[in-house]
C-alpha cells in the first residue's frame, strides 16, 4: 500500500527458511500432486477498492475487466476478465466539515484521490439518520461496490483510519510519531461506524458484506501526520480493546452472522506476534485472521498457518499484498509460496490499477488520472484467477513452485507453476496418486502460457500438450508462469 513496502519485501529476511523451502525448479523437475493432502476450499481472488475505485469507478469495463471472466475491449486489446469475486470496501477517514470549529487536519502530502470520505462526519449525534451523517459520500468507490457485487464478488468492509476526529491529532494519515492515535474514548464509535455502515449497506446499496476488518497494519510504524495515505498506528493493546467492541456494534444492530476479520499485519511474522498476543477472549472475537503478504519470500508462513489454522481454527486469507514488479514474476513466486507455506483460502492484491506501474495490472496516470498500459502482471494473475476458481479444493505440491486445485465435480485438475529461473526448464507433473487420469479428448491437456520477459506469450492459450500415463510434461520458457487444465481426474 505504500511504497517503503517494497523495500520490505526485498529485506525479508531469506526464504521461509532453507529447510522448509524447495526453491526454484530444477531442469527436468518432477511435482507429485496430492489428493489425500488438502488445504481447504478456495474462497477466491480479490482487490481492495480504495483509491483506483475512487477514480474509476463509474466504469462498468473496469468492472467487467476485474470482476468478470468475460472478454472485454481496453485500448483496442481483447483483455480476458479476472474473475476477481472479493471487492474489499475501504471506509473513509476524510470529511471537510467544521465541528464546532474543529476540522480535519490533512497531511500536505496525501493527494485527493487518496482521501476516502467517510459517512459518519459530526461526533454529535451517532444516530446514522442524523444530519450528523452524510450518506451521499463516497460515490465512486461505492458505485463500483455495487458493480462489483452484482457480478457476484463478496464484500469486506474495512478501514484504514477512524474518522478524522476520532483522531487524537484530527488527521487520518497518522500521529506526527506514528504512535497510537485513536482516541480512547472513541473505541466504541469507530466500531460503531463500522457497523452502521454494514447495516445502512445491508439495507440500502443490496451489499451484505461478509466481514468486517477495523484495522490496516496497525502495529506498523509508518503512519505518520506527513503521510501519502490514510492510516493510523493502534498496537495490539488497543486493538483487543477495539474488537469486542465490534462485536458488540454488530449485534446490536442484528448483523449476529456478519464475521470480524483481523488484524490485516504487514506481513507473516507480525501477524503471528499480534495473534498470540491476544487474550482467548479476543481471539474469540475473530473469525478469520487477515494477513498483508509484504515480507515477500521471507517469513515463517507456515508457523503462523500453524497457529491461526491447526492450533486455533480460525480461517486465513492473505488480505491484500501487492509489489513493484510490473512483469508479475515476483507476484507468481510469491503466491506459490503462500499456497506452498501459508494456505489461504483467498488471496487479494492490493490495487489492481496504480499510478506506479510496476505495481498495477493496469496503469493510471496520478495527475490526469487517466487509465493507460496493461502490465504483464495482469497476464500473470489471470493465470491463478481465471483457473484456481471458488469451490475446488487446494491440493499439496511438495513445492514452493507449484499450486494445484482440484474440481472433484467435474473431474477437472487445475496446475499452475513458474520458472522463475533465467534458463529453460522442463516440469513433469506425476499424477499417480490420482486413481485414473484422462485428459481431455485424446489426453489433451490444454495449457496457457505467460513468459515475463517479453513476446507474443501472453496468457496464450495452447494445445499441444497431451497425458502420458499418469504424467503430463511440459517445457517452461525461463521466467514464465503456466496454467495446465488436466480434466478426466478422479480419486
Amino acid at each position: 500500500m505504500i511504497r517503503r513496502r517494497t523495500l520490505l519485501a526485498a529485506a525479508g529476511g531469506g526464504l521461509i527458511g532453507s529447510a522448509l523451502a524447495t526453491g526454484t525448479a530444477r531442469a527436468d523437475a518432477t511435482v507429485t500432486p496430492d489428493p489425500s493432502a488438502t488445504y481447504g476450499v478456495w474462497e477466491g481472488w480479490g482487490t481492495s477498492l480504495a483509491w483506483w475505485a475512487n477514480v474509476f469507478g463509474a466504469r462498468d469495463d473496469f468492472a467487467d475487466i476485474f470482476f468478470t471472466t468475460k472478454t472485454t475491449t481496453y485500448h483496442g486489446t481483447p483483455l480476458p476478465g479476472l474473475g476477481l469475486n472479493i471487492a474489499r470496501y475501504n471506509l473513509g477517514a476524510c470529511s471537510w466539515n467544521s465541528v464546532n470549529g474543529e476540522s480535519m487536519t490533512a497531511s500536505p502530502h496525501i493527494p485527493r484521490f487518496k482521501q476516502i470520505e467517510g459517512y459518519w462526519q459530526d461526533w454529535t449525534n451517532e444516530d446514522p439518520a442524523s444530519s450528523s451523517w452524510n450518506w451521499t459520500a463516497d460515490a465512486t468507490q461505492r458505485a463500483m461496490l455495487l458493480k462489483a457485487t452484482r457480478r457476484g464478488a463478496v464484500g469486506e468492509l474495512f478501514a484504514n483510519s477512524p474518522m478524522w476526529w476520532m483522531c487524537k491529532n484530527h488527521n487520518p494519515s497518522g500521529a506526527s510519531d506514528g504512535g497510537d492515535n485513536l482516541q480512547s474514548w472513541n473505541y466504541r464509535q469507530h466500531a460503531s461506524h463500522l457497523a452502521s455502515v454494514a447495516l445502512y449497506a445491508q439495507q440500502n446499496w443490496g451489499v451484505t458484506f461478509a466481514t468486517v476488518e477495523a484495522f490496516n497494519e496497525p502495529s506498523s510504524s509508518w503512519w505518520t501526520a506527513t503521510g501519502t495515505q490514510e492510516g493510523c498506528h493502534m498496537d495490539a493493546t488497543v486493538q483487543s480493546a477495539v474488537l469486542p467492541y465490534l462485536r458488540g456494534e454488530l449485534n446490536r444492530r442484528g448483523l449476529t452472522a456478519t464475521k470480524i476479520s483481523a488484524s490485516d499485519e504487514t506481513d507473516y511474522d507480525l501477524a503471528r506476534t499480534t495473534w498470540n498476543s491476544f487474550s482467548s477472549t479476543t481471539k474469540g472475537c475473530v473469525d478469520r485472521v487477515n494477513v498483508h503478504g509484504y515480507q515477500g519470500s521471507g517469513g515463517r508462513r507456515d508457523l503462523l498457518y500453524t497457529d491461526v489454522v491447526t492450533t486455533s481454527g480460525k480461517g486465513l486469507w492473505n488480505s491484500e499484498t501487492g509489489d513493484g514488479d510490473a512483469t508479475g514474476l515476483t507476484l507468481a513466486g510469491n503466491l506459490l509460496y503462500d499456497f506452498r507455506w501459508l494456505h489461504p483460502t483467498a488471496w487479494v492484491y492490493w490495487q489492481v490499477m496504480d499510478p506506479s506501474a510496476g505495481w498495477a495490472t493496469i496503469a493510471y496516470d496520478a495527475n490526469t488520472l487517466q487509465p493507460g498500459a496493461v502490465q504483464t502482471k495482469y497476464y500473470v494473475l489471470a493465470q491463478f484467477t481465471r483457473h484456481i476458481r471458488p469451490g475446488m479444493t487446494i491440493l499439496d505440491t511438495g513445492a514452493s513452485y507449484a499450486a494445484a486445485a482440484l474440481d472433484r465435480r467435474s473431474g477437472r485438475l487445475v496446475i499452475v507453476a513458474a520458472n522463475t529461473s533465467s534458463s529453460p526448464q522442463a516440469l513433469t507433473f506425476d499424477l499417480s496418486r490420482f486413481s485414473s487420469v484422462t485428459g481431455g479428448p485424446a489426453g489433451l491437456v490444454p495449457r496457457w502460457n505467460t513468459v515475463t520477459t517479453g513476446g507474443a506469450d501472453l496468457y496464450t492459450p495452447h494445445s499441444d500438450t497431451y497425458v502420458s500415463g499418469k504424467t503430463v510434461s511440459v517445457p517452461f520458457a525461463a521466467r514464465s508462469v503456466q496454467t495446465l487444465q488436466i480434466d478426466g481426474v478422479t480419486g
